[in-house]
């Protein structure tokens, strides 16, 4: 099947073509043809076809238009992709990939070959059959069709010169003089037509085609001929060109690129993306922070389209971050302009008379031109070229937003691959022999291309060196080592810094002081002393000269080495100025983790939130607002956390934890709850704070509970315990008994740890405490349901069910539904138990509690495996054990993986559920917890029976040695099955 797109649409099979009526089919099927390579989106085929009217069924419409085509065209010729659609053809299918093909063939040979090539050429046009998709008015479609008529007139003159170095001009007046017609503003075919006038003794004709050439351009587009057919026309007045074929002397292309890197390295993505934008766009911009390697990118893509543009490839340096002032636009027209080689003489003195001559000489020609390093869109705006022949690409570290009409891409930092390959390139085969040395050099750099390129230039230059020598060297802070004799990152980031505005400077000195690197605008406003707009402002004003990444939006993040530079800034700022600073941005996150923790909080520990009121009470109501904020700032806590500490302010260091606990603890960040409160354990302790300590201890224990850490989180509540007793603080005990409880119950020391959650509960209910007592009824509940009292535990859960639904407590209600669920399910009331689990589920989303999203789908998988669906309970323990692996839960993860080994067991998957309750004995024992550690044993001993009895034996009678330890019921069944085995 051949497609043809250089004339009419036409599509041919075994040499008959194949009706293509519908209109809105056409224009689908000559978007993707003219996009073969690439996958085309449905908004642009709706574009395409609607153009700026679409109907709301317009992408069913374009889906129908698809199926239509699928049905006419051979099978796989159209495919689907998540993004998109696309045509898998070849390129000898689809005329104008012929067409490329053969001219690209020609011009290779133009030099070398050129009767050959002058062949090709021909062979190349007549595969037109006219303007290309001529028929089809769709705008977007016409824009591109347009391109390649451009290439199909070029493609005509560089012919006819080969022909004209060959004496052929008599045979090409008559093509010649229609071409004029058909293209009457191309002026290099006024150049070879007058030229060819003149060398078959026409001289008059040729002298009156001038005077036409230049009457209809000023007629048409206000201008002068260009530099070609002025110089032309002079020469044949004054007699002083020959008769000899020269025309392509008349016409030089100018190449005036600067040499590219030899060790260009990755960008595959980005220079993809670049160059199939070229294939609409007139002007690339390439934006990048200082480093990027943004010119090697730009001088990349011009080699590889270079040969699109044949008649001239410019490029300027504007010096828009420099040492030296930006160049201004009339220097730069004059540079460009002499690098075509236009004479001084002819040369305006004032800008719109060179930006005219420029749009003059660019007319008709094929041009690429780099403009280097601009200073603001307002620099580059008349230096761009006008016409869609040519091609701009500009390159700058401020993002142009004042351009119309281009293609923005902005350089991100090179991957870890593509670093280490470019360090290897740079400093040899040392690289490879040690891979983690350098992969820690890339991340030490930043992946900036500019600091791998000096960090690799002093590895290279020092021969006895290692990569892991050239770490050490880096160290901590890298950017003192980043130099190259003048060339340093500093100095790189320095040229960007000096061209800010004061309050700018102001603001990113500041941000050198932040711990973290990571922020919101509110705690930039904080921590500057500005108000929340002026710090948005001044934020997207470092975003747009790249000090400043904005990931999403609302957030941002200095780069390592940037960071590092606005750090040495920071250290120059007078102490107290630094103190105040941060004194404002760690006031702003204790009050916002304070605000946040209020409505997730139980009424029994709001006693250790700040008393005071906020410094900014308006900063903290916005980051209060954004439901993500906590998320995006967590890894922001912990150095906080020691910057409270490090100012002075340890009661506030340990109060930044403590606030912002709960909300680690629901989410399953277990590892952050322990690195938060350690720093705020030792910001307390350095300070001699006995509350400050035992409150940590508290939140420390819990951690290591969630973690399986029983042993480390006993004696941390055991302390909590002993200091509230000695202080005499009813209240803390309380809080201390019911954290003791919950480790000893998991410890397997049911009897105590029911006892400590009943003293808790009575002193909470004694003190008032609503919420707390809730929560303390609910571990009571748990506690009878893990023993086999399902009807106690049941009495528990539901009064603690109604509890927290009338104090609209709705973190706790994920929790409560699950206790009830469970002592359902032991009841045998299974109908009611779904329900409740199905509850707990969709209660833990919609609050964001991961832990309890991972309990209530395990108890929703335990009542459907008990309903007779274990397929389906397999997939939902599955779910849960993910969430608890991700939490690193072990506790939880042996009871999940004990529960997926029993489903596995019952669809007939004996060794899944055997390696399961491996896996879950090891997370038990891990975690020390006895109860998941006897059903592991006693899963396996079930595996076994048949084919290993002995082993079963063992199993069983180390499971019946704890579960009756323990006191619970699991006893009984273990005791049947040994009585079964022995039998």
């Amino acid at each position: 099947m051949r497609f043809g797109i250089l004339g009419p649409l036409a599509v041919v099979q075994d040499g008959n073509e194949i009706p293509l009526t519908a209109g809105r089919d056409r224009v689908v099927l000559a978007m993707l043809l003219l996009h073969a390579g690439r996958i085309v989106t449905p908004a642009e085929l709706v574009d395409a076809v609607w153009e700026e009217d679409p109907p709301a069924t317009a992408r069913a419409q374009v889906q129908t238009c698809v199926s239509r085509l699928r049905r006419l065209l051979e099978p796989g010729t159209l495919f689907t992709d998540p993004a998109g659609y696309g045509v898998s053809i070849a390129d000898d299918d689809v005329d104008a990939a012929v067409f490329a093909r053969l001219a690209g063939e020609a011009r290779a040979l133009s030099d070398t070959a050129p009767v050959e090539a002058s062949k090709l050429f021909r062979e190349a046009l007549s595969l037109w059959r006219g303007p290309a998709l001529s028929g089809l008015s769709s705008p977007a479609v016409r824009r591109r069709a347009a391109v390649l008529d451009e290439e199909y007139a070029a493609t005509v003159e560089d012919c006819i010169d080969l022909e004209l170095d060959a004496g052929r001009e008599r045979d090409l007046v008559s093509e010649l003089t229609g071409l004029v017609e058909r293209y009457p503003l191309r002026e290099r075919l006024r150049v070879q037509l007058m030229l060819a006038l003149y060398r078959t003794g026409r001289q008059s004709d040729a002298l009156a085609e001038y005077r036409r050439a230049r009457d209809r351009l000023d007629e048409e587009l206000g201008i002068e001929p260009g530099a070609a057919l002025q110089d032309l026309h002079r020469q044949i007045l004054s007699g002083e060109i020959s008769q000899a074929p020269a025309a392509r002397g008349v016409v030089r292309p100018v190449r005036n690129l600067p040499r590219t890197v030899g060790d260009f390295i990755g960008r595959d993505e980005m220079i993809g993306k670049l160059v199939r934008a070229a294939e609409d766009a007139t002007v690339l911009a390439i934006d990048g922070m200082a480093g990027s390697g943004k010119t090697t990118l730009a001088l990349r893509v011009a080699e590889i389209l270079g040969a699109a543009y044949p008649d001239a490839q410019l490029f300027i340096d504007l010096h828009g971050h420099s040492e030296h002032e930006p160049l201004d636009t009339n220097a730069a027209l004059l540079a460009l302009l002499r690098q075509l080689g236009v004479q001084p003489e002819r040369i305006p003195t004032d800008l719109d008379g060179r930006a005219g001559l420029w749009r003059t000489e660019l007319s008709g020609r094929r041009v690429l031109v780099i403009l280097d390093n601009a200073a603001s869109s307002a620099q580059v705006a008349r230096l761009l070229p006008a016409s869609a022949a040519s091609l701009g690409i500009v390159t700058s570290r401020r993002r142009l937003m004042g351009l119309d009409g281009i293609h923005p891409e902005s350089l991100p930092m090179l991957d870890e691959a593509e670093g280490v390959a470019l360090l290897r390139r740079i400093a040899g085969p040392r690289v490879d022999a040690e891979p983690e040395a350098a992969v820690e050099v890339v991340r030490r750099c930043g992946r900036l291309p500019l600091a791998i390129r000096l960090a690799g230039a002093r590895l290279a230059h020092r021969p006895r060196w290692g990569v892991a020598d050239l770490v050490r060297r880096l160290g901590e802070s890298a950017l003192p080592e980043l130099a190259a004799e003048d060339r340093t990152v500093a100095s790189a980031f320095a040229l960007s810094y000096g061209q800010l505005s004061v309050r700018a400077q102001s603001v990113f000195r500041l941000l050198g002081l932040h711990p973290a690197g990571r922020f919101g605008a509110p705690a930039v406003a904080a921590l500057t002393g500005l108000a929340l707009e002026d710090a948005r402002d001044l934020l997207d004003d470092l975003v747009d000269v790249h000090l400043l990444e904005d990931p999403e939006p609302e957030r941002y993040r200095l780069h390592d080495l940037v960071r590092q530079y606005a750090a040495i800034l920071a250290e120059a700022l007078p102490p107290e100025e630094r103190r105040s600073a941060l004194a404002a941005l760690v006031d702003f996150h204790l009050h916002v983790g304070t605000r946040l923790a209020r409505d997730r909080e139980s009424d029994i520990a709001v006693e250790d939130f700040p008393d005071e009121p906020p410094a900014r009470p308006e900063l903290v109501e916005v980051a209060a607002g954004d439901a993500d904020w906590l998320e995006h700032h967590r890894t922001v806590l912990v150095p906080l956390v020691r910057t409270a500490a490090a100012i002075g302010q340890p009661g506030r260091a340990w109060r930044l934890a403590r606030v912002n606990w709960r909300f680690l603890f629901q989410r399953g960040y277990f590892a952050d709850v322990l690195a938060t409160c350690q720093a705020g354990y030792e910001a307390a302790l350095g300070a001699g704070d006995e509350h400050g300590v035992a409150v940590m201890n508290n939140y420390l224990a819990s951690g290591y509970y969630r973690l399986g850490r029983v042993e480390e989180a006993l004696p941390r509540v055991r302390a909590m315990l002993d200091y509230q007793i000695r202080v005499g603080s009813r209240a803390g005990e309380a809080r201390a008994r019911g954290n003791l409880g919950a480790v000893l119950m998991h410890m397997g020391r049911m009897s105590e740890g029911l006892e400590q959650s009943r003293l808790s509960h009575r002193g909470m209910e004694r003190l008032g405490r609503r919420i707390a007592t809730v929560s303390r009824r609910m571990d009571m509940a748990n506690g009878k349901v893990f023993m086999g009292r399902y009807r106690e535990g049941l009495w528990h859960g539901r009064i603690a069910l109604q509890g927290v639904a009338e104090a609209k407590a709705d973190y706790f209600l994920p929790s409560a539904l699950l206790v009830v669920s469970e002592a359902r399910r032991g009841l045998g009331d299974l109908d009611h138990a779904e329900r409740l689990a199905q509850a707990a589920v969709l209660a833990a989303r919609r609050q964001g509690i991961a832990t309890d999203e991972s309990e209530a789908l395990n108890v929703l998988g335990g009542v459907t495996f008990e309903k007779g669906r274990p397929a389906e309970a397999v997939e939902l323990h599955l779910a849960a054990l993910e969430l608890g692996r991700d939490q690193g839960r072990m506790s939880h993860v042996a009871r999940y993986s004990n529960d997926l080994a029993r489903a596995l067991r019952a669809v007939d998957d004996v060794p899944g559920a055997i390696e399961m309750h491996r896996q879950a004995l090891q997370a038990a024992r891990r975690a020390s917890h006895r109860l998941q550690e006897g059903r592991a044993l006693s899963g396996l001993a079930v595996c076994l029976a048949d084919t290993d009895p002995d082993a079963a034996r063992r199993h069983w009678r180390q499971a019946l040695e704890m579960f009756t330890a323990m006191g619970v019921p699991d006893r009984f069944e273990v005791e049947r099955m040994l009585r079964g085995l022995d039998r």
